[in-house]
Parts: structure tokens; sequence; C-alpha cells
């Protein structure tokens, strides 16, 4: 009995030995799976932020992953400080920050973040710069399915990687072509379809533009604004999909004085002109306000019309309350795609993906980061935000559904690619050359004297080319010249941010 109780105890420290040792093993191979019931803080690393209320992003993004996983604290962690931008009183100069630079420091150093939040422009210049982990073996591994993406928000993704995928979004913001069913009707004009041409659709627009004075109606406008600005219009929507640079990519020679700029200033400022287009001159403001009154499109004014996806919201406000509003019908709408460029066939959509999550090559918990972007990517989370989420789509195609249980062409916000976002080397220069905004602006000048029929265009292009050439000169010998309306350089004795004026005032 004696040695039999001597041979088991052997043999139980034989077995306890051996299963420290497979314990040993396990943790050296990292085979041994995180505990579940540890505390993990995720820090994720967002564009702009301080000491403010970052509730909003909370609610959106983090608020239903923490309470899933329990055992998960998130930090949100700015690359900019507003605070510091917010609270200057004007007694010490302010430096414009550069946002790429504090993105890179948080991504950096002792405690770097794990998931990284941006646009689609600093998304291109981080991946560029390798500091973003690739996807596509995760995606793989895990069978992560992406194939019920709108094929334009998966595919804008990966071709800022070359085909790879270096982040994932839950939701997109989008605009289409809004039209009035009954006033083309009325004037005898077929309604759009999707994928016309812009030549197209301005034709359908003058063929409905008509009266005058307060009864004008007008065929087309880039917004629902009474304070149209059709330069900017021009610029950002009609031309972007051309991707026309106004300089060459140092910012030392312009490039506007060419055959395409000026077809494009011949076609708007012509339309502008003869009034099928609305502008801040030939808008009657003397009219009695309504609650619909400074809406192009609800007060019937214009016939198609641009606008964002969260409109819709408005319409059917707006319907659902006629009878409060004096002298309102409620609009008979729906929406096709916004035009294209013969140039560009399939690129003309406002898709903008304005959080993008992908996951830092530095992150010290990339399988807690991938679990996050994961679970907000997600068909779950697509489902919940699908009926809360007012002011963006989600990006799952199967959880896309018409808002406030109207009727339309939903496929008209995603149906087409989005305008490539702009070089990120381009911000940069206008960061550090704070008079390139200066250079754009006054555009406008030689645009109104289009509008004003004391130029042509080909004219006002050839002298704002000239005029540029010169600001540029100016900003290549001193980084910091800034410019006086007429086009007159200048420094600032402390490197104020005369920027952000220029932009109240443009």
């Amino acid at each position: 009995m004696k040695l039999k109780n001597g041979k088991m105890r052997k043999m139980m420290t034989v077995s306890l030995a051996a299963t420290m040792a497979l314990g040993m093993l396990a943790g050296c191979s990292g085979a041994k799976a995180p505990d579940s019931n540890q505390e993990k803080v995720l820090r994720i690393g967002v564009l702009y932020g301080g000491n403010m209320d970052d509730s909003y992003f909370r609610q959106q993004y983090t608020d239903i992953y923490e309470f899933d996983r329990k055992n998960v604290k998130i930090e949100i962690v700015p690359a900019i400080n507003q605070s510091d931008w917010r609270y200057n009183d004007g007694s010490e100069p302010y430096k414009e920050p550069d946002y790429m630079d504090g993105m890179k420091k948080i991504m950096t150093g002792s405690n770097p973040v794990d998931v990284v939040v941006a646009d689609v422009s600093v998304l291109k210049q981080l991946i560029q710069e390798n500091m973003l982990k690739q996807l596509d073996p995760l995606v793989q591994e895990d069978k992560f399915d992406t194939s019920d993406f709108v094929p334009a928000v998966i595919d804008g993704i990966k071709d800022l990687g070359e085909g790879n995928l270096y982040a994932l979004t839950p939701s997109f913001s989008s605009s289409a072509l809004f039209y009035n069913k009954k006033l083309l009707s009325d004037a005898g004009v077929e309604p759009p379809t999707d994928k016309m041409t812009w030549d197209d659709v301005f034709n359908l627009a003058k063929r409905v533009a008509k009266g005058s004075g307060k009864d004008r109606v007008y065929g087309f406008s880039f917004n629902r604004y009474l304070g149209n600005d059709p330069f900017w219009d021009m610029q950002y929507t009609y031309m972007a999909p051309l991707q026309l640079r106004l300089y060459d990519e140092k910012a030392e020679t312009m490039t506007v004085d060419s055959p395409q700029w000026i077809k494009a200033w011949d076609t708007i400022s012509n339309l502008v002109k003869e009034e099928v287009i609305p502008n801040n001159n030939n808008v009657n403001y003397d009219e009695k306000w309504t609650p619909i009154s400074n809406d192009l499109f609800l007060s019937g004014k214009v016939a198609m019309m641009i606008a964002e996806s969260y409109y819709i919201n408005d319409i059917a406000d707006a319907n659902t309350n006629a009878a409060k509003i004096k002298d309102y019908t409620p609009v008979d709408w729906d929406v096709v795609t916004l035009p294209t460029h013969p140039e560009k066939p399939d690129i003309g959509g406002n898709i903008y993906l304005n959080n993008t999550f992908a996951i830092n090559t530095n992150a010290p918990n990339p399988e807690s980061a991938w679990d996050y972007i994961k679970f907000i990517a997600g068909e779950d989370w697509a489902k919940l935000k699908s009926r809360s989420n007012s002011y963006e789509m989600v990006a799952r195609k199967s959880y896309i559904q018409p808002r406030q249980g109207q009727s339309y062409n939903i496929g008209a916000f995603y149906n087409i690619k989005p305008v490539p976002p702009t070089n990120p080397k381009d911000d940069k220069l206008k960061q550090e050359k704070r008079g390139l905004y200066y250079v754009e602006n006054i555009g406008r000048n030689y645009f109104q004297e289009v509008l004003d029929k004391k130029k042509s265009a080909s004219e006002a292009l050839k002298e704002w080319s000239e005029k540029g050439n010169k600001m540029l000169q100016e900003i290549k010998l001193n980084p910091k010249t800034e410019f006086q309306e007429d086009g007159t350089p200048f420094i600032p004795e402390d490197n104020v941010d005369a920027a952000a004026g220029l932009s109240s005032r443009g």
C-alpha cells in the first residue's frame, strides 16, 4: 500500500509538471487565448477633438461596442486639440496646426493609438506612408463578408490602396439630383434619368425655366439655398470629376488658361446669364417669409437641384405639415444620380467617406482594433443604425432603406463612382502657403466679370492666369505672403490665420 501511494504521488508530480510545462509552452507560443474578463483599453485616434464633449462620436461609434464588450474601455485621442483655437484671445499668434503631423504623432511614440479614424484624403496619405495595417488578410482569415458593401464605397477605399483594403467604414453621405415631377410635367419636359450627362440635364433645365421676377422658375440649381454662388458651385461640383488643376503640383504656375477651363466657364456662365441657374443677383429676396421660403426646391422655384440624402427628411417634414404652411403644395419628387461628363462617364457621385476606420501599424492592441472595426462595419451595426442615423447612409446595401417609408430611387445615392479625393500634397501646400487661398479666391472676381458680360470666359481666365502667376511667384519668394482683395501682396506681422477671414468673406 505504501509503495502504491508513493507511486501515485510520483505520477501526480509528473502530471503537474507536465501541465505547468504545457502552460508555459502555450504562453511562449502565444497560443493562450486572451482573458475575456481582463479589462482592455482601446485607443482611437481622430482628427479633431480636445476637452470638448465627445459624446456624439461615442453615441455613433463606440457606446454600443463598449456595451457589448464590457471588458473594453475606449479612449478617444484627437490629433488636433481644437481648444487651442477656441480659447485663443488673440494675444498670441495662432498658428494653424498641421493635421497630418498631429495624426502621425498620436500614431507613433510610446503610447500610440490602435485605431485611426479619418477621411479619405488623410487615409490616402497614411496608406502611402505605410502607416496602416492591410486588412485583406484579416478579412480572409475571419471570412468577414464585404460583398454586401456598396460598391462605390468599398471600391473607393480599395482605390486608395491600389486595390488593397486598408480601412472600412460603416456609413457614408451622398448627394443626388432631386427633381420636381409637376414642374417638369407642366412644362412638357421628360424627367431626368440616372447617369445623364451634364449637358443633357442642362438642356432639360433650359426647357423648364420660365417666368420673371418673383415668379421665375429656374431649371437647375447646385443647391437648395437662395444665396447661390455659381463660382464655388462650379468649382466643387461641376468641375470636380474632371480634376482640373488650378496650378501645377509645386504651386508655381497657373493652369486655368486651358480649353477645358474655358468650356466649363462658358457653360455655367451662360446658364446663369440666361437665368436657367439662380444667382445671388437674380433671385428675389422680397417675398414674405415662410418656413420654406429660403428653400428653392420646396418653394417651387427650381425644377432640378442637387442635395444630400438627409434632405429627404426636410421634404417629408414639409409635406407632412403642408396644411400649416401658407400657399404650400406638397412636392411630388424623385431622385436620379448626379450627372456625369463624357470624359468621365462613371464618375460624378458626391460620396463622402467622412469616417474610415483603419488599424495603426504600431497598434499595441491590433487584435482588439480589428475586433472593433469588424463590429462597427458588421451587419448588426448596419441593421441598428439604418433606423437611427438620419444624416448618413449605412455602407451595407442590404440595410439601406428609403426614409420615412417613402418610395424613391434610393440607388441614385450610391450607383455611381465618387470623385477621387484631393491629393494630400495639395492640402499640405495650402497649409504651408496660405496665400494660395487668395490665388483661388480672386478667381471669383474674374468670373463675375464674365457674368457681367465685361469679358469672355477665355479673356477672364487668361487674366486670372497672369495675375495668379504673379501671386504664385510672390509666394515662392516668401511662403508667408498673403494678399489683399485686389491681389496686392503683404506679409502679416503676427502670422495670424488670415485664411479664416478669407473663408468667411468667400
